[in-house]
């Protein structure tokens, strides 16, 4: 039996409190006094685990219970900590923000940080943003703390403090409702990372910046942050199986033989950076050979027999994309001769006309540009159409992000349909040759099933290939 490493989970009342500096320091700063850390971020979330993982030194992972259900939270986690001495969970929103469910009142929301908590049965830390809070602060702290029993709050810590006056308030504050101060970080300018429309800039395209903002951000808490009572702190109390990526997609021993796969070439780069760390794994475990390429200077490795177009911002690199005119080329080509393509969001535009004015691959019969508002939510989805990844009719959670539309979409059978909050029926994305593009992102390890149709897909266009 894997030994399941303890956790802290880093919350807060709301959005904007400082979770990511908090937790991506901590990460950084636990790592550098010897610990082996596993990073998480509750949510759909593609762009916090990239500085997780820049911090502590493997892939940050998710931990989404309304895309991989609640029965998959704890063996993923077993999974993604296996070898580590501490984990570190980034929160989402406020505490008990989750899915809205308009027709349940659920006692936790879906999907939020106190339900992966509760799941995880790991302490959480909560971290309040101090501007404007003063003895009111004990208030505060007694109804998160009491909200919800469920729920164990270890500890606080005070985040943009004013003066040392200010922190003395704050501390007291906190020992009225018997919440230990874990850490105190002054008001000052923060390790911030530049953001753009959807948030953070990746810390793929950021760079060197990244690396320097993670170094700022570990030496931050570093300073102000009792790294020794998180870690005594630090437990998980759950049950359960090690998510196996193999045993999830059902892979016969000879699937399992990646020498003799079909070659997978997953985009990855500056413009394509959303993606999970399990979809990778499920590929191979599926028996596929994966090979990342960048679509800003590549082409398609020789001998690929499938292809997989992540989410990211393809609007910031579409000049630069348009320029690699031969992967373009080569991609409308390949999609004709019907290789399997699973495109998602960033995926779905790149396959367009154009994009912004810029030529795109033209495997799909729009165009795309960027629209005026965010396109955000959950969204509870049925296949319409057979595909290379779904029969018609299976039903998938995904999760929409992005603030691009499609215009003058042709008529290709359309790949997903769901109810929106306002009753109204949605119809989107298209399926065309073994083409799958849709805005809808999934999380592959609550969809194994998918992944292993879409290795065979690719495994038969390539055996066709060989033998004519």
């Amino acid at each position: 039996m894997v030994k399941l490493a303890p956790a802290i989970v880093i919350a807060a009342p709301a959005s904007g409190s400082g979770k990511t500096t908090l937790a991506t320091g901590l990460i950084g700063a636990l790592r550098a006094a010897g610990r082996r850390v596993a990073p998480f971020k509750v949510g759909p979330d593609y762009i916090d685990p990239g500085y997780h993982g820049l911090a502590a030194g493997r892939p940050g992972r998710n931990l989404d219970p309304v895309l991989v259900g609640t029965d998959r939270v704890v063996p993923l986690y077993r999974h993604g900590a296996r070898d580590c001495d501490i984990a570190v969970v980034e929160g989402v929103m406020g505490l008990f923000d989750g899915r809205i469910d308009d027709n349940h009142a659920a006692p936790v929301a879906e999907g939020s940080t106190a339900q992966v908590a509760a799941l995880l049965g790991a302490p959480v830390v909560l971290v309040v943003d101090a501007r404007g809070h003063s003895q009111s602060l004990a208030a505060l702290l007694h109804g998160f703390a009491t909200f919800d029993s469920g729920i164990r709050l270890g500890g606080v810590i005070l985040n943009r403090v004013g003066s040392e006056r200010h922190e003395q308030v704050l501390r007291a504050a906190c020992a009225r409702v018997g919440l230990p101060v874990l850490g105190a970080l002054p008001r000052m300018a923060e390790s911030a990372v530049p953001s753009r429309h959807l948030g953070l800039i990746p810390a793929v395209e950021h760079g060197n910046a990244a690396r320097a903002a993670v170094d700022a951000m570990t030496a931050l808490v570093a300073a102000h942050v009792d790294l020794a009572a998180i870690a005594r702190l630090a437990t998980a109390n759950a049950t359960g199986p090690v998510w196996d990526p193999v045993e999830a997609v059902g892979s016969r021993q000879g699937d399992s033989d990646t020498a003799a796969g079909p070659m997978i070439a997953m985009a990855g780069g500056p413009a394509f950076t959303f993606g999970y760390a399990e979809h990778r794994e499920l590929l191979e475990a599926a028996g596929a050979r994966v090979v990342v390429f960048d679509p800003l200077r590549d082409e398609l490795p020789g001998g690929t027999a499938g292809v997989v177009l992540p989410g990211g911002f393809p609007e910031e690199h579409a000049a630069d994309l348009a320029a690699n005119a031969p992967l373009l080329d080569e991609l409308a080509d390949t999609a004709r001769a019907g290789m399997p393509i699973h495109a998602e969001c960033a995926g779905l535009l790149y396959l367009t006309r154009s994009l912004d004015g810029h030529r795109m691959a033209g495997v799909l019969d729009a165009t795309a540009e960027f629209g005026p508002r965010l396109t955000l939510g959950y969204r509870d989805a049925v296949a319409l159409t057979d595909s290379v990844l779904w029969s018609a009719g299976d039903r998938v959670r995904g999760h929409e992000f992005h603030r691009t539309r499609l215009c003058d979409a042709g008529a290709a059978p359309t790949a997903w349909g769901w109810r929106a909050p306002n009753g109204e029926t949605v119809r989107e994305g298209a399926t065309i040759h073994r083409v799958h593009a849709s805005y809808l992102h999934t999380h592959p390890a609550g969809n194994p099933a998918a992944v292993h149709r879409f290795v065979s897909t690719a495994r038969e266009f390539d055996r066709a290939r060989v033998h004519g």
